[in-house]
């Protein structure tokens, strides 16, 4: 945690030069919390003078700990020597994603100070299309040669670990870089040291493409319960890996992006308290406009039916409590699917036996709210309009969760993301859909009781 006490003198000790403090104030931070200094001191100017105070290693740490918006403006304002140091210690997939982000012209220049080697990998990592496995893997993984004995794979990894992203789990890999297996450095350590780690080597992996989606990535990661996911090209040659930590921030986006979608708020490029008042204007506004235009169905449904209104208006202090009833319904049922799909718990293929349990779910449900609002009604106008507002209920309530049930299904059909199906979205069409149903059966009955 960064105190007040902190706050108060470092900034001082940063104007003054005075580098004892600096590094006495910070000494004890983890380096997400000097991210969260840098970012405080941005608007004072002090944030390039913290951040170039701390020692190469613990810089670049820190570094991957910032919003990439935050990353990429103090890159622009860094010397190209400076960010050339800053990326190359860089991991590799931070460093890309980086450089993604930077102008024409700083790329450059960049790429002018680094190394060939490094220069082609983040090309190549930078070419993968975002929302792949190969846009969030690292190249910096341990790989040992087939045919190695156990001491010497020991040794390499000695040699290499300092510049690999983890050592925990170790790819066994042939002449042509194919992925053969892998091996654990625990199983490394209590092998005997002459046998060979192809007698060792876990023959049967779980890999993904560098195709895949990052979804699928973080799904597989969870499910076998791994450190690290293999990526391989489409000829198995191994590629690079993608971690537990960012199969996490993965996670954590995708589920970000499908709440947003599911209160109809496009996906946002940056965080919340980043974001432009116009950027959140924009991204609000589209879906807004759409359900207002949508709710004036809901109108014309009640006008179309104003002679009934007119001869029974007890029917209007019912109307929100059934429509309200039918979008709740509807959104339950579609949030529980939309997660189930984005999960993996439920495919196209259980459409049928999902929407077959829903109707008697939905009617479960139906049933008891009727007779929970069967009173009111009594109480208020009446049997006849008790009957009415009852048989209602249970109606909408059987049709908003067949809506909301239905609508992923259609989205996942036609190739659009199921989180689409939103809570205002299922409500408008909930409602409309409630206010013709109340009113036709209000007609038929009231005019024959």
């Amino acid at each position: 945690m960064v105190s007040d006490v902190l706050m108060a003198g470092l900034p001082v000790a940063l104007r003054e030069g005075d580098q004892d403090s600096v590094q006495r104030l910070i000494a004890e931070l983890n380096p997400a919390d000097i991210a969260d200094l840098i970012e405080a001191l941005t608007e004072q100017a002090l944030d390039i003078p913290l951040l170039m105070s701390l020692d190469l290693q613990r810089r670049a740490d820190t570094f991957g700990y910032l919003p990439i918006t935050a990353q990429t403006d103090i890159a622009a304002r860094l010397s190209t020597g400076a960010l050339a140091e800053l990326v190359t210690e860089m991991p590799s997939d931070e460093r890309a994603d980086l450089v993604k982000q930077l102008d024409e012209s700083v790329r450059h220049t960049l790429f002018k100070r680094l190394a060939r080697e490094e220069r082609e990998d983040l090309r190549r990592l930078a070419s993968y299309q975002e929302g792949s496995a190969g846009a969030v893997m690292t190249s910096d993984y341990a790989s040992i040669p087939s045919g190695t004995r156990i001491a010497d794979a020991l040794d390499i990894l000695r040699n290499t670990a300092p510049d690999k992203e983890t050592i925990y789990q170790c790819y066994v890999v042939d002449a042509s870089h194919r992925l053969l297996g892998t091996v654990s450095l625990k199983q490394l350590i209590l092998a005997p040291a002459h046998q060979l780690i192809d007698e060792l080597m876990l023959r049967d992996i779980v890999c993904a493409d560098v195709d895949s989606t990052q979804e699928e990535v973080a799904r597989l990661i969870s499910r076998y319960d791994l450190i690290a996911l293999p990526i391989v090209n489409h000829d198995e040659t191994m590629v690079g890996i993608v971690t537990y930590d960012d199969a996490m921030d993965v996670a954590e986006a995708e589920a970000t992006e499908d709440i947003h979608k599911g209160a109809t708020v496009g996906r946002l490029e940056t965080t919340l308290r980043e974001a432009s008042i116009n950027e959140l204007y924009r991204k609000r506004v589209g879906w807004l406009v759409v359900l207002v235009f949508a709710n004036i169905f809901t109108g014309a449904g009640i006008a179309f039916f104003e002679d009934v209104i007119a001869a029974n208006l007890a029917l209007l202090f019912f109307l929100p409590l059934l429509v309200a009833s039918a979008g709740n319904a509807g959104a339950q049922s579609a949030t529980l699917l939309v997660r189930g799909l984005a999960t993996g718990d439920v495919a196209g293929r259980d459409a049928l036996k999902l929407l077959g349990r829903e109707v008697l779910i939905a009617g479960a449900l139906g049933l008891t709210m009727s007779a929970a609002v069967m009173a009111v009604g009594y109480l208020r106008a009446g049997f006849d309009v008790a009957l009415v507002v009852s048989l209602t209920m249970m109606l909408v309530v059987m049709v908003g969760s067949l809506i909301g049930m239905v609508l992923p299904f259609v989205l996942v059909r036609f190739k659009f993301d199921p989180a689409t199906a939103s809570t205002p979205l299922i409500t408008t069409i909930a409602d409309v859909s409630g206010v013709l149903i109340y009113f036709a059966i209000a007609s038929a009955m009231l005019a024959h009781l």
